[in-house]
């Protein structure tokens, strides 16, 4: 009897990829088979991780005493309906049943795990295996595209799914932490504070928080910036042909002044003067196309130049382009094609070359800006496939235009251009001022022909050495410095990549590109789209056109929350790239969790025991109730009841409590009044007369009610009058 192999791919589209390139075309629920596969598919993850009430049912309602919850063993469940929880998702259900029932068929003598080559796409397959138990021979299949070339060329060189042990361990570890740092914190950071009247539950994640500080950290930078304005002086010259070009003044290489007056002495004195030509600089100058697509570049380059464009709707339709065999594999870091592409990447330039208005400027070629190996961590940039769409979407339209342009351009000739710098010295000035002209002009086009952009020159006469030229005007000109601009999605999603370093703005540099292949950033190229989403739809951020600024609740969070860790850019880029580093076997999951644990048991114990930020909680005092003052602790209400005068946020940890039968109170020969109350909490101290002590004497002396500093237990301090 003929053994079939069942190949299990990320999704229905993939599956069909995979039939149409091994030529199976029966399609039958849930599955395509032929001779030799069947190939069926997930729909992304069919399951999740249990809930914590799924290992404990006490765990259904959250109680401050129950945290930090860690479970000894994690367990996998069918996920759950997206518009209830409470359900089971009956298409999920319904797959996992079939694949369960494809893999015990006798005549299987194996499975096939064909999801995404990355972490994530491991999971995808690993927890079915877990879940199933499966106990046949299992393999991988990786590929970076969904072409019949690349499936078949696949399918002859599967590897043991055993030998990806290393990247498994990477997504299960992160799947596990974002669980335990995710129901722990979220759980008890909501039950601790209310920063919002409504009942809001305040999320914490561990690529949220310092993704929402990079925002909070601009928007304070722009509140703080002060304007100030500096001055230049512009003159107009004329060459003796009667041609006039712009230059500045310059003294110690700044043409920048915060002296106003000066500028307008120097002025005076060069009225109706003339300029002598005392240096003059060419230089021409190469610019390279700017690189191939990653998926953060991509994102930053579609959203700034399209009107309405989020990061999560560019992977979203990079993702059908790739799943329609039209572009490589879009979640990738690299901006380079590794140096064994070389063959295919020629076939599919001189396919997609065919016709383009340009092509006999279009010349295959290798070096180091295109193809580098040392500059690919398990995905190569994104490129379009020799499969040339005939229909697409205008979304698709707008992504597939823009990695094929840019892989075009890498082909096409440098573009050149021609600098040049004149230095001009006015007659009868005293300082040691010069003016510059700087003029630049386009010489080769080259790649930017591709999509059609425009040099900016700036011609400038022809003038020599010792030329005599004419000043016939001049200027001085007042210029405020701006603030720097809100965050983008652009701006944002590259310092996500890079952790929040700049790199001195080299977007390119070797310095940069390492970094980002490290693993050192906040989150990877698949889940920042998400991260952007999920922070505007909790309210931690608000996005009004392009600019992304941080909600009143965002603000709280990065002011308020203890576990400043989790807002730590170097320290959650230290986690990532740990994660990185248990892909490439230099450190092990289980120390990481621990780790993570230790972390997770720390940060519960810090929010239990947090005082700081009481004053951030608004709390409504109940109807009717007798309101004395305010609490000069978390600034609520002092409301009075049977035994006491106490904080309305008594729930989230406020001490602030004055009981009527004080015996500090009594021992005085004095009792607790409304009266007494209002003053201490208005004045802050309140004062009695005829004191009696133990001796019997009697004095006066106002009343503080403090705080401990060792214990933070409210106490009572005498101040004598």
């Amino acid at each position: 009897m003929n053994k079939l192999k069942v190949v299990i791919a990320e999704k229905p589209s993939v599956a069909k990829n995979i039939a149409d390139a091994l030529n199976v075309k029966t399609r039958k629920d849930g599955y395509f088979e032929g001779k030799d596969y069947i190939i069926t598919w997930a729909f992304g993850h069919l399951l999740q991780l249990y809930d914590a009430k799924d290992y404990d049912e006490n765990m259904k309602s959250w109680r401050m005493e129950k945290f930090p919850f860690i479970p000894q063993n994690f367990m996998y469940k069918i996920k759950h309906d997206s518009s209830n929880r409470n359900i089971i998702d009956s298409g999920a259900k319904k797959q996992i049943s079939i694949i369960k029932s494809l893999i015990e068929r006798d005549d299987v003598d194996c499975i096939i795990s064909a999801t995404d080559f990355d972490r994530e796409g491991q999971v995808i397959a690993d927890e079915i295996f877990i879940f199933l138990e499966v106990k046949k021979p299992t393999y991988r299949l990786l590929l970076n595209e969904w072409t019949a070339d690349e499936v078949k060329k696949g399918m002859a060189s599967l590897k043991p799914n055993s030998e990806m042990k290393s990247l498994q361990d990477a997504g299960i570890s992160r799947q596990w932490t974002d669980w335990v740092i995710g129901i722990n914190l979220t759980s008890v950071a909501t039950l601790k504070y209310k920063f919002t009247e409504e009942d809001k539950i305040l999320n914490v994640g561990r690529v949220l928080l310092p993704t929402l500080k990079i925002i909070y950290d601009r928007d304070k930078e722009i509140e703080n910036f002060n304007a100030t304005t500096y001055y230049k002086l512009s003159g107009t010259f004329k060459t003796e042909k009667n041609e006039e070009f712009d230059a500045l003044y310059y003294e110690n290489n700044t043409e920048k002044f915060d002296d106003k007056d000066y500028l307008k002495k120097v002025s005076e004195a060069i009225k109706l003067t003339k300029g002598e030509i005392v240096n003059k600089e060419i230089e021409k100058k190469r610019e390279y196309a700017p690189y191939l697509f990653n998926l953060s570049n991509l994102q930053g380059y579609i959203t700034s130049k399209y009107k309405g464009w989020t990061s999560d709707k560019v992977l979203k339709v990079a993702q059908s382009l790739y799943e329609k065999k039209h572009i490589t594999y879009p979640r990738t870091a690299s901006i380079v094609l590794d140096e064994s592409l070389e063959d295919k990447t020629r076939k599919v330039l001189e396919t997609l070359k065919k016709g383009l208005p340009y092509e006999n400027m279009i010349k295959f070629k290798t070096n180091k800006r295109i193809f580098d190996s040392s500059k690919v961590e398990s995905h190569s940039a994104i490129t379009p496939t020799y499969v040339k769409p005939s229909s697409l979407s205008r979304d698709e339209e707008i992504v597939y235009t823009a990695i094929k342009n840019r892989f075009i351009m890498q082909f096409m000739p440098i573009a050149e251009f021609e600098e040049t710098k004149i230095t001009i010295k006015v007659n009868n000035i005293a300082s040691p001022g010069v003016f510059m002209a700087k003029g630049r002009v386009q010489i080769v086009e080259g790649w930017r022909v591709v999509e059609k952009i425009e040099s900016k020159d700036t011609i400038l006469p022809l003038v020599e050495l010792r030329d005599i030229v004419e000043l016939v005007a001049d200027k001085v000109n007042s210029v405020t410095r701006k603030p720097p601009k809100h965050h983008t999605e652009k701006t944002l999603l590259r310092l996500m990549e890079t952790c929040g370093k700049s790199f001195n703005n080299k977007e390119d540099s070797d310095e940069m590109m390492n970094s980002i292949l490290s693993g050192f950033s906040i989150g990877t190229p698949a889940t920042r789209a998400d991260t952007i989403k999920r922070l505007k739809d909790i309210g931690y951020v608000n996005a009004k056109g392009k600019s992304l600024t941080c909600t009143e609740l965002g603000r709280t969070m990065v002011e308020s929350f203890p576990v400043k860790d989790l807002f730590n850019l170097d320290y959650t880029g230290k986690l990532e790239k740990t994660l990185s580093d248990i892909e490439k076997q230099k450190f092990t999951k289980s120390d990481f969790m621990k780790l993570i644990y230790d972390f997770t048991n720390n940060a519960v114990n810090l929010i239990k025991n947090d005082k700081a930020s009481l004053s951030k909680m608004k709390v409504k005092a109940p109807e009717n109730a007798e309101v004395v003052g305010i609490c000069p602790i978390c600034r609520n209400a002092i409301v009075e009841n049977e035994k006491s005068f106490g904080c309305v946020n008594w729930k989230n940890g406020c001490n602030y409590t004055i009981w009527k039968n004080d015996k500090y109170i009594e021992s005085f020969g004095k009792h607790v009044s409304r009266q007494m109350v209002e003053l201490l909490l208005k004045n802050g101290k309140v004062g009695f007369r005829n004191l009696k002590s133990r001796k019997g004497n009697t004095f006066s002396a106002y009343f503080k009610y403090v705080p401990d500093e060792k214990t933070g237990k409210l106490k009572w301090e005498l101040e004598f009058i």
